[in-house]
Parts: C-alpha cells; structure tokens; sequence
C-alpha cells in the first residue's frame, strides 16, 4: 500500500503545477513548469533545518509528521471504501493542524495564519450538509456503499447536484490561491507556514499535496462514481482546471466576506436537505 501512498503524494504535487501553470496561463504569464512543485519538495529536503528560538519546538516539529499521517490515513480510507465520516473526521483534523502551525512557530505571521484558520472554520459547515443529502440517497455512508449505488442508478452528482456543488466549495477553500485561501494572504507573508523550512517544509508540501489529491478523488468518487484510472485522471484533471479557473480570476476575499459566502451557502444546503428529508 505504501506505492500507492508515494504515487499519491507524486500526482499531488504534479496537480499543484497543474494548478500553478494553468492560472498563470489564464491570467497572460509564462507560470513555472508543471513539476515546479516536486522540485521544490526536493529542494527543502535538502535545505538548511531549524526551529525558530521563539517556536514551542514539539509542536513546531510534531504537526508536521501530523498533517502526512491524517491526509496518509484519508487515502486508505478512500481505497478500502470505509465511512464517509471517517473521511470527514480526518478533514477536520486538519483544521487543528492548520491552528497548530501558525501558533507553534511564535511569529507574528503564523499567528495571524492560526486565527484566520479557525475562522476559516466556516468552510467545513457544508460538510455536514453534504454527508446528509447522501445518506438520504444512498441510505448508508459507507463509501463502498455509495460506489454500489452509483453503478445502479447513475452519479450521484445528477441526483443530489447542490450538495456537490457544497463540497466543490470545500475542495475550491483548500486550494492554492483560492478565493477562500485567506490563510495565505499575502499580507500575512505565508501565513501559517511562513517560519516552516527546509526538511519541515517538504513534508508539509507532500502532506499539502496529498490533500489536494485525496479531496478531488473523493470528490469524485462520491458524486461521479468508480472511473477506470485513465478515465479517473482526465476526470480529476478536469475538476482541478475549473478550480484553477475560478482561482484565477476571482481575487481573494476579506476573512469577514468568507464567512459570510460559507455560511451562506452552508444555509441554502441545509435547506435543500431538510427539503430532501420531506419529500423522501
């Protein structure tokens, strides 16, 4: 299993080019080749490592072994078909490692990247919309289960499209450069990662780089289905360009706008499924 872990971590990265080139295309620039991303992953690991004299040195090193093993356990949950709620509960585990990393290192920066984290928290309330449309479908949350359904009955993304519009949101919030991503801003330099170097940051570009590729095929997986695997990469490839569009032309929120959009959408999906709830 491990193979399919590195492969995962490789065509996570390869998806982060992807996304870097294509918004530069969008937006008129040349953008860096698409395998810029794994050349920087080699490049930290072999860069200079320290730990900064105001970081609490445990956590400043332990989140980052942290964040590969949540997103590593995501990936197997995915292949061995497990809940959807355990898929979830790993997702919002990340959450505390985001807040960890800004406050582990002492700078300023990484604090402001640790708040904005938990207010970014809005971006997972469609979650739990989303697990609810499904269930009301497919009658279980067991990703086998819904892959079972779906063979039957077509995607899941004709008959329950809002609540997959919902989790597109939440892929679309984790995103590079996203319109949400208000955890990297500029102003706040790298926010939560800016005192992460060296061999700390190549793990936490892998483990950034698996989530980016667990959340597309999971997003696949529940609203379109099982896909051979060619048929499977033209489809994430696809997913990933239209999340690359909308990041390349829409510019990043304020925190209070992101909140106020996540919370305004995860209201409509609430409704949506309590409708759903009356009718079935």
């Amino acid at each position: 299993m491990i193979e399919y872990l590195i492969f995962a971590i490789f065509a996570g990265l390869l998806l982060h080019g992807i996304h870097r080139k294509a918004i530069a295309r969008i937006q008129g620039r040349p953008g860096p080749p698409i395998w810029q991303e794994i050349l920087h992953v080699l490049k930290f690991s072999f860069k200079q490592t320290w730990i900064p004299k105001t970081a609490s040195q445990v956590l400043f090193v332990a989140v980052v072994p942290i964040a590969i093993g949540i997103w590593s356990t995501a990936f197997f949950v995915l292949l061995s078909g497990e809940s959807l709620l355990l898929l979830f509960g790993v997702y919002m585990i990340h959450k505390i490692v985001e807040h960890g990393l800004g406050l582990s290192s002492g700078s300023p920066y990484g604090k402001f990247g640790a708040i904005r984290s938990v207010m970014s928290a809005a971006s997972e309330i469609p979650l739990f919309a989303t697990i609810a449309a499904v269930y009301l479908v497919t009658d279980s949350l067991m990703i086998s289960d819904i892959l079972a359904w779906q063979e039957v009955h077509g995607p899941l993304l004709l008959a329950i499209w809002p609540a997959a519009a919902a989790l597109y949101i939440v892929v679309l919030a984790k995103m590079h450069y996203s319109p949400f991503a208000v955890i990297e801003s500029k102003e706040i330099v790298s926010g939560n990662v800016t005192e992460h170097f060296g061999v700390w940051r190549a793990g936490l570009e892998a483990a950034f780089a698996l989530k980016t590729f667990v959340l597309i095929y999971a997003f696949i997986l529940i609203f379109i289905g099982p896909l051979p695997l060619l048929a499977l990469a033209v489809a994430m490839l696809l997913v990933l360009l239209s999340l690359s569009f909308i990041c390349a032309i829409t510019p990043m929120l304020s925190p209070f706008d992101t909140v106020t959009i996540q919370i305004g959408v995860a209201g409509v999906i609430v409704v949506y499924v309590l409708a759903m709830g009356v009718l079935l």
